[in-house]
């Protein structure tokens, strides 16, 4: 006769635990090549003890940390930051190229309505558009040069977010903070503020992939100004704080006894550092994004509306050791402009440009943006031909730009990036990436490179292979670091 006491926990088994004690094992052991590191041994043990602990990247990088700024559905680049005086030439009439792809109907060429000028001892000319984000250029390394895949907003996106146009993969936002952790253990290191909803794709944009869930990015809607909308449940209004302490203690021990059976299971362990962080977020979030604390003159400088209250939370983010920050803009009015190009990209431009010059001058007058990366750009360019009304429709428009995923800009500042510098271009009329081409694996390459890694080592372990940001491609562009 049995004398132990029965416990509810030793009535059922998993299908995992199943696997492990049927058959020698040999079920597991099968399961385990398809899910990887879920059932294997890290490598990296210690990732299990505290995943986001700060860590030293695999050689000295000249960034620490990175605010990406997303122009979502793809910015017209001559436009903006690569003027072509032959699209004023060549207006209203047809190019003279053969190779001009595109998977919808366009015309004439489409003239820039918007003037360039020279700016800084660099003499970089800019559009009139961004004359805020222009006082800066002699920081800039703007890339005229770069190429995606497809004219697609969903695989683009992904493709520039995640690496990969099709299959679940993490982010770059995950990827760096696998890599380097994060420098304040109250805040999560990487957060996604996005106004408005989610864009296209959603929480793909900034999902973990096959990396632990503590390395997903946390999504904020910055549309709202009040802590507890920004935050759902930031503050219990019902437990104190030693309250809260004892039952997240207990809740800890449960799910340390759950996870010991069941040894280093990804989900439980993100599920451990999640209830930990809303824990202590209360505190250090509550501050980091109440943008009154700062005093008026900065507030002033940053300018009114969301971008200006996005691009200050992103530098007070920083600020606090927070790895990663993706700063969405476009969600609502994305930058997609098939039509009424100058009215929309004057919008657009009204919106972000104080915001982001504001971002750039307050980090380098802080000391800050010699080692933090600030990256602007969208998932695609534009067509420099007009697009024609699909048949059929009522919009009856011919006076905007189509998708182009095969020349346009970004820029990158800050962190190492050689400044007052044009990498790169197109062709005459902007449609092809012609000089020092420049793919969105290259891009991802680079920026790892200027944080310390060399994309080709920093991997891990997953459906029996080593996977890595740029898959198997993408090489360090060395002409654009310092």
């Amino acid at each position: 006769m049995n004398h132990h006491k029965l416990s509810p926990e030793h009535l059922a088994l998993t299908r995992r635990e199943f696997l492990s004690r049927c058959g020698m094992g040999m079920g597991a052991l099968s399961l385990a090549s398809v899910m990887g590191n879920v059932l294997v041994p890290s490598a990296r043990a210690e990732s299990f003890v505290s995943p986001l602990v700060p860590k030293a990247p695999q050689f000295p990088g000249k960034a620490k940390r990175v605010i990406h700024i997303f122009a979502n559905g793809g910015p017209s680049h001559m436009d903006t930051f690569d003027p072509k005086p032959s699209l004023t030439k060549y207006g209203g009439k047809m190019l003279p190229m053969e190779s001009l792809r595109t998977e919808r109907r366009t015309g004439a060429a489409l003239a820039s309505p918007f003037k360039f000028k020279k700016y800084g001892e660099s003499g970089i000319e800019v559009s009139e558009l961004f004359s805020h984000v222009a006082e800066n250029v002699d920081d800039m390394c703007i890339i005229r040069s770069m190429e995606a895949e497809v004219p697609n907003h969903e695989p683009s996106l992904l493709l520039m977010n995640c690496g990969e146009a099709r299959s679940v993969r993490p982010s770059v936002g995950s990827w760096v903070t696998y890599g380097l952790g994060t420098e304040n253990q109250n805040l999560p290191g990487f957060i996604a503020m996005c106004p408005n909803g989610y864009p296209i794709q959603e929480s793909q944009n900034w999902q973990s992939g096959f990396l632990p869930g503590v390395f997903q990015g946390t999504y904020i809607d910055t549309q709202y100004t009040q802590i507890e909308k920004l935050i759902e449940n930031i503050q219990n209004n019902y437990t104190s704080r030693p309250e809260q302490r004892e039952q997240l203690d207990l809740l800890h021990a449960l799910n340390e006894k759950h996870r010991a059976k069941r040894k280093e299971d990804g989900q439980i362990e993100a599920r451990i550092q999640s209830f930990e962080l809303a824990y202590r977020m209360q505190t250090d979030a509550t501050d980091a994004f109440d943008v009154m604390r700062e005093p008026e003159h900065i507030r002033n400088m940053y300018g009114p509306g969301t971008q200006g209250r996005q691009m200050l939370i992103a530098r007070r983010l920083i600020e606090r050791g927070v790895r990663f920050v993706q700063v969405w803009h476009g969600a609502g009015q994305p930058w997609d402009t098939h039509e009424d190009l100058e009215v929309n990209m004057r919008n657009l431009c009204a919106e972000s440009d104080q915001a982001i010059g504001a971002l750039l001058k307050d980090l380098k007058q802080r000391g800050m943006l010699e080692d933090t990366l600030v990256v602007w750009g969208g998932e695609f360019g534009r067509t420099p031909v007009v697009e024609l009304p699909t048949p059929g429709s009522n919009s009856g428009k011919s006076n905007g730009r189509d998708h182009n995923p095969y020349g346009f800009t970004m820029w990158l500042a800050g962190g190492g990036v050689k400044g007052g510098y044009v990498h790169g271009a197109t062709d005459e009329f902007g449609f092809a990436a012609a000089e020092k081409k420049v793919h969105v694996h290259d891009l991802h390459a680079t920026m790892l490179a200027l944080l310390g890694f060399d994309h080709e080592k920093l991997t891990f372990r997953n459906a029996g292979r080593d996977f890595r940001l740029t898959d198997v491609h993408g090489k360090v562009v060395q002409e654009i670091i310092a």
